[in-house]
């Protein structure tokens, strides 16, 4: 609408669904905008859309965009235990600045970039190939492919009792019913990954004993399991190590870090991304089990030359 476009009572009213008297108590009391320069009150249309803008309540706040990296790397995504303890070592070698990680599961960590909360999103997404990992989410959520750095790979399948009493072999076993499990959340990998190994085994989820309680973190569904509360749960082996329970496999997957490519070359994303490459990295991931760090800082996407 052009900004010279004036409306009369008239045509006001009917814009405004009111009585052409309504019109007059709003100029009176509402502050409507008005004009009586020719002898008859006239309205200017985009004073007037501006005018009801200001009376909308309950607006949506617009997200503040992130600002330049000043000392503060913000991580949003999945949870990972070698992620954990990497973030926790680069802080203390470097005090003056820090890296601060939300746990929001993968999908959450795609969208958190998408509204720009995060400088990079950790994530493991399968694809329906089976293959590839989070290429067509990325493309789905952002509208745009960003940088995919390789963070890890890593071993996933169900987490077990030591000694693994229930005599679990697969996935398929999960549906007896002297079994619960204990789940992780929706929007997870690792959630999305059992959910399509029910599919494949013709499994319908909400028969199976405890799939809808959830923990947050790889390392809690763990500790349900070693205190009795389940017989199992999809999770890492690096939690099977540390805890010592048993592991059933299923997979290896790819663990990736996301980054937009406006902030790829910041100076906080870059010196991340170096350390993947540092020999106390690689000392981190050979101490736990169920990693391999061999393609660790390799960019996925755009494919290095």
């Amino acid at each position: 609408m052009e900004k010279g476009t004036l409306l009369n009572t008239r045509e006001l009213a009917r814009l405004l669904n009111v009585n052409e008297k309504m019109v007059y108590t709003l100029i009176s009391e509402k502050g409507l905008p008005a004009t009586k320069a020719t002898g008859k009150w006239l309205f200017p249309r985009h004073l007037v859309e501006l005018w009801l803008e200001t009376q909308t309540i309950n607006v949506p706040k617009k997200p503040k965009p992130l600002p330049p990296y000043d000392g503060l790397l913000i991580i949003a995504g999945s949870n990972d235990i070698l992620l954990d303890r990497t973030i926790s070592l680069i802080n203390q070698q470097n005090p003056e600045e820090m890296v601060a990680f939300g746990n929001l599961g993968s999908l959450g960590g795609i969208r958190a970039l998408s509204r720009n909360h995060c400088h990079m999103a950790s994530s493991h997404l399968i694809q329906k190939d089976g293959e590839e990992y989070n290429f067509e989410f990325a493309r789905n959520e952002l509208g745009q492919m960003p940088g995919i750095i390789n963070f890890c790979r890593r071993e996933q399948g169900i987490l077990v009792e030591k000694g693994n009493p229930k005599n679990i072999c697969s996935v398929a076993d999960l549906a007896a019913t002297d079994i619960r499990i204990i789940n992780r959340p929706k929007g997870t990998g690792t959630r999305l990954l059992l959910d399509e190994e029910l599919a494949k085994a013709g499994i319908e989820a909400k028969k199976i004993d405890g799939y809808t309680a959830e923990v947050s973190r790889h390392l809690d569904l763990g500790l349900e399991i070693l205190a009795g509360r389940a017989h199992a749960g999809p999770c890492i082996r690096a939690v099977a190590g540390l805890l010592n329970l048993d592991f059933i496999p299923i997979k290896w997957e790819s663990f990736d870090l996301l980054i937009l490519k406006d902030r790829f070359f910041e100076r906080g994303v870059q010196q991340f991304l170096g350390f993947l490459s540092e020999p106390s990295f690689k000392k981190l991931g050979n101490n736990l089990s169920g990693y391999d760090l061999e393609f660790s800082g390799k960019m996925l996407f755009p494919k290095d030359s």
